[in-house]
């Protein structure tokens, strides 16, 4: 189905479209979402299945953006996760989980608190899930890992790089 502008829609009558036709409404949407690299390793098996020692857990995140088009931004949501018991290692898990996402007229200053908080928060638990099946694919209980407040850490980087910057201006 495709959708036509009458130009009498809600934005019409908001008093939001411009003389010449133009939309000029905010808008972010997510366009589509992959998986975009993917590694499980089980290096210890069948070895690792017979120790009763609960492993111990090490979450990584990272996320990274790309313009990929005039108003199309890529969102990479990179998890590492590693289960260890002493010095052998039970399983290896490396997701990069993308979406595509539409930004039109969001103002300068919006654009990277989207980015970096609002869109990987719509993209966890898609790679959420995608962990966690693949950790019990791989013989070990699901992987759940906890929500993730991404916009609050991206407010603690930023205060973070302020707080540098302004100690750097001091001492210079």
């Amino acid at each position: 189905m495709s959708e036509q502008d009458t130009g009498v829609g809600a934005n019409a009558m908001a008093g939001e479209t411009l003389a010449n036709g133009a939309d000029n409404t905010p808008s972010a949407g997510l366009i589509t979402q992959y998986i975009k690299d993917f590694s499980f390793e089980n290096p210890s098996a069948p070895a690792i299945y017979q120790n009763q020692t609960p492993p111990q857990i090490d979450v990584q995140f990272n996320i990274g953006t790309a313009q990929i088009g005039d108003d199309v931004h890529e969102v990479v949501l990179k998890i590492e996760a590693k289960a260890q018991v002493g010095d052998s290692v039970g399983f290896i898990v490396d997701l990069s989980y993308a979406g595509l996402f539409g930004l039109r007229n969001i103002p300068v200053e919006h654009v990277q608190p989207f980015l970096l908080g609002e869109a990987p928060r719509l993209l966890f638990p898609f790679a959420r899930r995608v962990l966690a099946d693949a950790v019990r694919d791989g013989g070990f209980p699901p992987l759940m890992l906890d929500p993730i407040d991404f916009g609050g850490l991206y407010m603690q980087q930023l205060e973070a790089q302020q707080q540098t910057l302004g100690e750097e201006a001091g001492t210079a």
